[in-house]
């Protein structure tokens, strides 16, 4: 199936088979970081129904890289785990300088790209301070460097890497971060992240508020990549419909949460057979 989970949902690596078994075609697991932190204090996470989204402000919890490419080694001695599609979104550690983000995103991609069948490159979380700044394509061009170097080292093989932005990038920005793609021969872009532009307080937003721009961003990156670079779009995809604009929009696979919350445990293998359907 086109329809895989969002990074943000499995951030332990302990709900991929099932994350799989309720129908969705690939699973994103993280954001993971090289060492384990707990995140942001609680309340971190909020609903907001009348305009179906969330406000989240997590922090990227997560019990650490070692103990993530533990349990992906476990799974991958499995034959439902190696036919399991897993991408793993990596982050940096919250105490780690800008300076040294290249070394921890090098830091996950050599403990955990031997497990992977991709890696996203996360500079786009507003939950993390400074992490946003990192999207500067000379920050950023350090961090998939040295992200590149060590993941392909450690797996032996290409291991496709991707890197996510944010929705509220401005246009010259996104035209700057898809040449850098081309540039450095990253695999694709995952877009979007959640969003900032809102009055709801800290955090960033997700669902239905993110989908019109979120489109708007993958028309933009398929019109400068062209047609041999991997977009994931993801943000506020509801519907068929919002799937079918996603797609025409230039996205070659969808993600989704919020709207599994939202439709419930049935939707994403409603929204692929949906989706396999009208391309048969």
């Amino acid at each position: 199936g086109r329809v895989g989970m969002a990074a943000g949902q499995d951030k332990r690596a302990s709900a991929i088979l099932g994350t799989i078994g309720l129908g969705f075609g690939f699973t994103e697991i993280g954001t993971i970081t090289p060492e384990p932190q707990p995140g942001n204090e609680q309340p971190r996470l909020w609903r907001i129904p009348e305009r179906k989204a969330f406000r989240n402000r997590m922090g990227f919890n997560n019990d650490g890289a070692d103990v993530v490419a533990e349990r992906l080694r476990h799974l991958r001695k499995t034959r439902r785990g190696r036919a399991a599609v897993v991408g793993v979104n990596i982050g940096k550690n919250k105490w780690v300088s800008a300076e040294d983000a290249p070394k921890d995103y090098a830091t996950c991609a050599t403990k955990l790209a031997r497990w992977a069948d991709y890696l996203v490159i996360n500079v786009s979380s507003p939950n993390t301070p400074g992490l946003r700044d990192l999207q500067a394509v000379d920050s950023l061009r350090e961090i998939v460097r040295a992200t590149r170097q060590a993941a392909d080292l450690a797996a032996g093989r290409h291991v496709p890497i991707l890197v996510k932005i944010a929705p509220d990038l401005a246009n010259a920005d996104i035209d700057d971060v898809a040449q850098m793609v081309q540039e450095e021969d990253l695999d694709g872009v995952v877009a979007t992240n959640t969003t900032i532009a809102h009055d709801y307080g800290e955090g960033g937003v997700s669902g239905v508020p993110v989908l019109d721009r979120a489109v708007e961003v993958v028309s933009r990156l398929r019109a400068a990549l062209g047609k041999d670079y991997l977009i994931i779009g993801v943000g506020g995809i509801f519907s068929v419909d919002d799937a079918h604009r996603m797609i025409n929009a230039g996205a070659d696979l969808l993600e989704i949460l919020t709207s599994f919350i939202y439709n419930g445990p049935f939707f994403p293998s409603r929204l692929n057979r949906a989706l396999a359907h009208t391309a048969g």
